[in-house]
């Protein structure tokens, strides 16, 4: 099938306009393969420092540098149920290492914060910068020229963008990503909705909300709404860096461990001392890229992959930027149905056919690219199909149904939910921001109303406590972007903006911060530039100013008088010194007086 004319112009157009950088990183890479393992060249000391505390067999098998030495980047903490898994990782990784002729060493971990926990929290506001921490921690991982290949332990919202910036700084190195799996399903996404609105109104009792949290999270693996985490697994295999169908198949299961065991012998195999050299740097280019992009659309994936897209792109040379999110966006369909865009989970959709199904008709349509580089060796379409254990117990494929097996969850191209994927850029006189319209009900695309204005999230809950929401309006929240706070989601507002919808009245959210990948249904203006600390025009708005966000015709604006507006001074967030106080965020001052949307999240909107 030839690509969509829109999806094969944007991809063109991304790799024109990353020629020069792209260019300059592949040069990078080549020149860092060089000849044979990197440890032949560390002096004795240096080699003795690295396999001092193996055993005599691995000793004698780095020692001869004839076989692959396979670095395991772990973002394992036991508090992060995605992460949990990840703690008998390393022992299999490598004992499968050995019995191939192989070795593999724990190179580093990396910090992994669970932001279900922080959510509202004041660590929130370390959440994004810690994508970066991890970047940095991975790269201090691969520092030693140990390695000739790498496999990445890690799932959840921040952890997979940073260890994929990390990856791609030493992007000669073949790297494949290893996801541990979602937990099972536990009580619908929905009912645990409906008991955080009835306590945000005083009708459900703490004890019966955190019942109901701990039947939704209960056991090991990843929280089973489609947010971030699972949105990045959906990137990842996408992208050819998952092996075909590991994303969604559950922990502690032998399908899992056989998962486990292949991606440990085929990133052996495809190492520079082999015949099947494939180095991350060399997958990841603007055709994967545009893949995950497509993917991101068609799953009603999360709002926080248009910050991490971007910025794994950059690392990799490749600039990408509103424009080609908005263009791959009105082409391709919704074709998933998933929490908080439907009421299924991803246990559901992998079970309606899930990725491999949504592939196969991405690359039916032409809306994918199937002449990629992928960690199988099989371009996108060896991505066709279901992993399975055959009679033997040994890891198998199956290709993937005709059809879909639940077309609540999951549809096919030529009967998608919607014709136009699931976010959408908006534009005016406020700056850009974005929008995830895929939850939206369509007679909530457009809300007009007078602004209220916060500076703080928890002032929006205290005045809904008051009573002075119960009206049409639209909650401005500023002084939430990077430079400010570092930008925190603010899903802890939807329960209460839920409430107000719910009883009627026109609602929606305008920010310059994020909102949580678990978001959905009602309508939030996110990612506003420029924000609100950089002087944007979001530190202008005053209460009762009227505020139209028109998600049909992607726009966003202030009904104020163009002259007025301009003359008006932006407003100073004089509490953003205290903001410092016990949130140890003076570690990150040089973020602060460096960083702004335009930098941190926001080089997506082509600033």
């Amino acid at each position: 099938m030839p690509v969509n004319p829109v999806v094969a112009k944007v991809t063109a157009r991304i790799a024109e306009r990353s020629r020069k950088t792209r260019e300059a990183y592949l040069d990078k890479i080549d020149r860092a393969k060089g000849h044979g393992p990197h440890r032949k060249r560390l002096s004795c000391g240096n080699l003795a420092h690295g396999f001092a505390a193996c055993g005599a067999d691995d000793k004698a098998t780095i020692r001869a540098n004839a076989h692959a030495n396979i670095g395991i980047v772990s973002a394992y903490n036991d508090m992060l149920s995605a992460h949990q898994p990840y703690e008998t990782y390393p022992e299999l990784i490598r004992r499968t290492a050995r019995a191939i002729g192989a070795t593999a060493q724990v190179a580093g971990g990396v910090p992994a914060m669970c932001d279900g926990v922080t959510q509202g929290q004041p660590g929130m506001e370390m959440s994004l910068f810690s994508r970066d921490v991890i970047a940095l921690a991975t790269a201090v991982s691969l520092s030693h020229d140990m390695f000739d290949a790498a496999l990445y332990l890690g799932i959840c919202d921040k952890i997979v963008p940073g260890l994929m910036i990390g990856a791609l700084t030493f992007g000669h190195l073949p790297a494949i990503f290893v996801p541990a799996g979602p937990m099972p399903s536990g009580i619908p996404n929905d009912a645990k909705s409906k008991v955080r609105q009835l306590y945000a109104e005083g009708r459900a009792s703490r004890e019966e909300l955190l019942e109901a949290e701990a039947a939704s999270y209960h056991a090991p693996g990843t929280c089973t709404f489609y947010g971030t985490a699972n949105s990045n697994q959906m990137l990842m295999e996408l992208m050819g860096l998952h092996l075909p169908g590991a994303s969604f198949v559950a922990p502690n299961s032998a399908l899992r461990e056989a998962l486990t065991v292949a991606a440990v012998e085929r990133v052996a195999a495809i190492t520079a001392l082999g015949h099947d050299y494939t180095p991350i740097g060399r997958i990841v280019d603007e055709r994967a890229i545009v893949n995950g992009i497509a993917g991101l659309h068609a799953t009603g994936g999360s709002t926080n992959l248009l910050l991490h897209i971007v910025a794994i792109a950059r690392a990799a040379g490749i600039i990408v930027t509103l424009e080609d999110f908005d263009a791959i966006a009105s082409t391709v369909p919704l074709l998933a149905r998933v929490y908080p865009n439907g009421k299924a989970d991803v246990n559901q959709f992998h079970a309606a056919g899930g990725l491999n199904f949504l592939i196969a008709q991405l690359l039916d349509a032409g809306l994918v690219h199937a002449d990629v580089n992928t960690v199988n060796g099989t371009g996108l379409d060896g991505y066709r199909k279901h992993a399975l254990l055959d009679a033997d117990k040994k890891l198998s494929y199956v290709p993937v149904a005709a059809t879909s097996h639940d077309e609540t969850v999951l549809r096919p191209a030529s009967n998608p939910f919607r014709l136009d994927g699931g976010l959408k850029a908006l534009d005016g006189n406020l700056g850009r921001a974005v929008i995830k319209i895929s939850a939206v009900a369509p007679e909530r695309a457009v809300i007009e109303a007078p602004a209220v204005v916060f500076e703080e999230q928890d002032d929006v809950k205290a005045a809904f406590e008051r009573g002075e929401l119960d009206r049409d309006f639209i909650a401005v929240v500023r002084f939430q972007g990077p430079r400010a706070n570092g930008m925190p989601e603010l899903h802890k507002l939807t329960p209460t903006l839920g409430v107000l919808q719910d009883r009627g009245f026109k609602v929606a959210l305008v920010t310059d911060g994020r909102m949580s990948g678990a978001s959905g249904k009602v309508p939030a203006a996110i990612h506003l530039t420029p924000e609100a600390a950089s002087g944007g025009a979001i530190a202008k708005i005053r209460n009762g100013d009227i505020v139209r966000l028109d998600a049909n015709a992607g726009t966003l604006e202030v009904k104020v008088d163009a002259a007025t507006f301009a003359a008006r001074e932006p407003v100073k967030d004089h509490n953003l010194a205290s903001h410092h106080v016990g949130l140890g965020r003076e570690l990150f001052s040089l973020f602060r007086d460096t960083v702004g949307a335009s930098d941190a999240g926001a080089s997506v909107f082509g600033n």
